[in-house]
Formats: structure tokens, sequence, C-alpha cells
């Protein structure tokens, strides 16, 4: 379990605002959850080369919910299991159903970024087996959820930003808990485990703008403990 790190009063504060900005800093949202400023921005070019790569083999798709929702926000993964949703549930698999083939292999630089990470935020020995890599448009959005699929909830959430900002909201075990807003930047990773592991958490509408590396999107990638 992470240490327990002192609670944000002031939702986007940066609790090492006098560092200099090139320096990745580490903020603290609650006890078991960290954001990690600027952490994986030098390699960001490198991991856009490794979803291109996976973007090849098992192409994003926007997914239905149960509901019959489409999702606004296009999704692939890879790894040894993958996360999909349709109208018979959320689930991991083995295949992408898409292709019916196994899953792109998780590169070694993604495996490499979602340890240092964890353990950059206390967690050590983190080893995912699933990736979820979300790309968002202009106006796309996730909805406040859980991550509940996971059999296996003792190891932590990594989730990393690459290309336009976004607003993170990050909230409690229950969907009527506080929510707490943080803009998210080109490379900063958030980790949330132990006490904060089912906290609800979503991303708000994506604004305009344009990234040099990215464009008009947004990716996310979200590294689980799937098996």
């Amino acid at each position: 379990m992470p240490p327990e790190l002192p609670g944000n009063n002031t939702p986007g504060d940066d609790l090492f605002a006098g560092l200099p900005t090139s320096l990745p800093s580490i903020e603290a949202i609650t006890a078991g959850a960290v954001i990690l400023r600027g952490f994986t921005r030098q390699d960001a070019p490198l991991l856009i080369e490794a979803i291109a790569a996976i973007d090849a083999i098992a192409p994003f798709r926007q997914m239905v919910t149960p509901g019959g929702y489409q999702m606004s926000v296009a999704m692939t993964s890879c790894g040894a299991f993958g996360w999909t949703t349709d109208r018979t549930g959320y689930r991991y698999t083995l295949r992408d159903p898409m292709t019916d083939l196994l899953w792109p292999k998780m590169p070694a630089i993604l495996l490499d970024l979602a340890a240092k990470a964890a353990k950059a935020a206390g967690f050590s020995g983190f080893t995912p087996d699933s990736c979820l890599i979300n790309r968002y448009a202009i106006g796309s959005k996730l909805s406040l959820h859980q991550d509940r699929d996971e059999p296996d909830r003792s190891a932590p959430i990594v989730s990393v930003s690459l290309g336009l900002p976004a607003t993170f909201q990050f909230g409690g075990l229950q969907r009527s808990d506080p929510i707490r807003r943080y803009r998210l930047e080109h490379g900063d990773v958030v980790v949330w485990g132990g006490p904060a592991r089912l906290a609800h958490h979503g991303i708000t509408a994506l604004k305009p703008g344009t990234h040099p590396l990215t464009g008009h999107q947004r990716y996310n990638l979200t590294f689980r403990k799937a098996g």
C-alpha cells in the first residue's frame, strides 16, 4: 500500500509549484491517488508510435454499452487481455472481437512506463497484463465510472495522458461523493490504488485545440491487472 499523502484542499493546485516546470512533480489527490506531472513527456513520441502500431493490428472503434449507448471515445487494447463492451456487458477478452485475433502484445516501452509510474506513486512490483487505449476527439468524454471488471483489485490503475489537455474528475467510492477536478496535460500520469482503487473517475468533454504531436486529439493509456 502506498504512503498516505496529504489531502488536496484546493483541487488542481500543484503541491510542488515552486519547482521548475521542466521537472516532474507529484500532486496528491487523496490517500492512494496521485498525479505525476510531466512524468512521461519526454517519451511521448515513442508512445505515439507504439499506439499507431497497435492500431494497425487492433483498430480503434467506438464501442456500445450494455444499455445501447455508443461511446464517444474510440478504444483499442493491447496485452494479454483487452477490455470490451457491447450489449451483453463489460468484460475482458483474450481475443479482439472485431478481428478474432489475440490482442497485440504490450510493447516493452509501455510495460516499463507502467511499472515506473506505479513505483513512483508507491506501488512497487506492478506488472500490467492489459492496456486500454482511449482516443478522444473534440467533444468526446468519459462519464463517471469505477474500474470494477478486474478480479484482483490489489493492483493500482496507471493512466497516461498524451496530446490535448483534459479535465479529469476524481470522486469517491460512492457516486454521490464530492468530485475533484484536475487539468491533465500532455505527459501527466495519474495513479490510484489501495483505498482509492474503486474511486469514481471520468473525463469531461474535450475542448477544441491542437497539439503538435496528436493534432486535434487526446490519447489515454490505462494500465490494469486483469488476469
